[in-house]
């Protein structure tokens, strides 16, 4: 499965409305790396308060978009899907860095490529991008957890 439509996307995630942060996946290559998609729209619970006369995606729900994306990478490349029994947690990061801001009517392109996988230990090197630019850029770990 090279790409992800919405419902591919949510039997992979075990988020939901409103913490769903990607609607599809573009490219994807198990072990190596994924290309997703969010749409950002002013219909989102953040924005009437982030700001209400210039609204902006909060960089951390940016960050959160970006894990999630690599928690789809870490499920399927280890062909497991979320359920009662295991979760990936967001473990760190590292050198979080935001451009440039993110409004409503842009397309968020989320970039995840594995640095190393150790023991369920997974390492990202992430980057997210609005019409080719860098917005925002990290390094992160997660861990797939049996429960």
């Amino acid at each position: 499965m090279n790409t992800m439509n919405i419902l591919d996307v949510m039997r992979h995630l075990p988020h939901r409305y409103p913490f769903l942060l990607v609607d599809r996946v573009l490219e994807m290559e198990p072990g190596k790396h994924i290309v997703a998609l969010k749409n950002v729209t002013m219909n989102e619970p953040h924005f009437p308060g982030h700001f209400p006369h210039h609204p902006v995606m909060p960089g951390v729900l940016i960050l959160e978009a970006l894990a999630q994306t690599a928690a789809i990478l870490s499920y399927v490349t280890e062909k497991r899907l979320p359920d009662d029994s295991s979760v990936v947690y967001f473990a760190g990061i590292d050198g979080a860095r935001f451009k440039k801001p993110v409004t409503p009517g842009d397309q968020l392109i989320l970039k995840a490529e594995v640095i190393r996988n150790m023991r369920g230990i997974w390492k990202y090197a992430t980057r997210a991008e609005v019409n080719g630019e860098l917005v925002a850029e990290a390094e992160m770990m997660a861990a797939l957890r049996d429960m």
